[in-house]
């Protein structure tokens, strides 16, 4: 994929993969070494619940002789962590032309939006840019630069102006200016969550009711950074508004691997991207495959 592990997310690769690669190394595998490794995917972020499934799966194959070593301990973890992220349902992105970015202020929204601009543009698609976050003092002005990287087009509001206007406003000049993606970034704060999501979902209701014919996409961004409390917020979201998949973001800082199994088990929702870094091309596809192998190499 991008040697995800080794080369950009350092933080992941010396808590988790170093050390469990040591476990993977043994002759022989005892309960010692199960509460060994239920420490480490605590510390990796993948959370009380999820772990606790995990390691009770593991205990079981172990008192059924199924775990003779490390190598036999890594083969039946890996199966178990592909298992969690294969039942869930990703969305077909290839035919998605609307963009709708959720998430709470500071957990990349804005950042993600200009990265997902480029990214288009370089598949030499048409994008139009929709600065929806109009409480944010700065937010207007930084997705404003992001366009201009992304040579692409940006509707922007006033200050403290009601989002779901400007949003219709975009999707009009949407509609008008033959765009093949748009891309809505909106608010993470409002004054309390009832309005946040009630806002929210005003603005899906005027996409829906503007642009009938598009494949809409509702993405969360969620801060590695911040683990199991970014989860929380999440279910919040996803209790709220219908959401189609997570976008991890801030990978490259204290950000731990585990997190990408809680979502998974505890929301039932897909990891679509990982973002890291400030330069425009640091966005990637997840892929459920190579991301484990990479956490589990040695």
């Amino acid at each position: 994929m991008f040697n995800f592990i080794k080369n950009t997310f350092k933080k992941i690769y010396i808590e988790f993969t170093q050390k469990a690669s040591q476990l993977f190394q043994r002759k022989t595998i005892d309960e010692q070494a199960l509460k060994e490794l239920d420490q480490l995917l605590l510390c990796a972020d993948t959370g009380v619940k999820t772990t606790k499934s995990l390691i009770d799966e593991l205990k079981k194959s172990f008192k059924e002789g199924k775990l003779n070593d490390g190598a036999t301990l890594k083969q039946e973890l890996h199966n178990l962590l592909k298992k969690l992220l294969i039942n869930v349902k990703t969305p077909d992105l290839s035919q998605a032309n609307v963009f709708v970015l959720v998430g709470i202020n500071g957990s990349g929204k804005t950042t993600l939006a200009g990265k997902l601009a480029y990214s288009l543009h370089q598949q030499n698609k048409k994008v139009l840019l929709v600065a929806a976050d109009t409480f944010r003092a700065a937010a207007p002005e930084q997705l404003n630069i992001w366009a201009q990287r992304a040579a692409a087009d940006i509707v922007i509001g006033k200050p403290n102006q009601d989002p779901a206007s400007v949003v219709y406003t975009g999707c009009e000049q949407f509609k008008r200016g033959n765009y093949d993606a748009l891309i809505i970034d909106t608010a993470g704060r409002l004054q309390t969550k009832i309005n946040l999501m009630h806002e929210l979902e005003k603005i899906i209701r005027i996409i829906k009711r503007q642009l009938p014919d598009q494949s809409i996409v509702q993405l969360l961004t969620i801060d590695a950074m911040l683990g199991q409390n970014s989860l929380e917020q999440a279910r919040i979201f996803h209790e709220a508004t219908k959401l189609d998949g997570i976008v991890l973001t801030k990978m490259d800082g204290t950000g731990k691997g585990g997190i990408v199994f809680s979502i998974a088990q505890e929301l039932g929702l897909p990891v679509i991207y990982m973002a890291y870094g400030e330069q425009p091309d640091q966005l990637k596809v997840f892929n459920a495959q190579e991301y484990i192998e990479q956490l589990l190499q040695n």
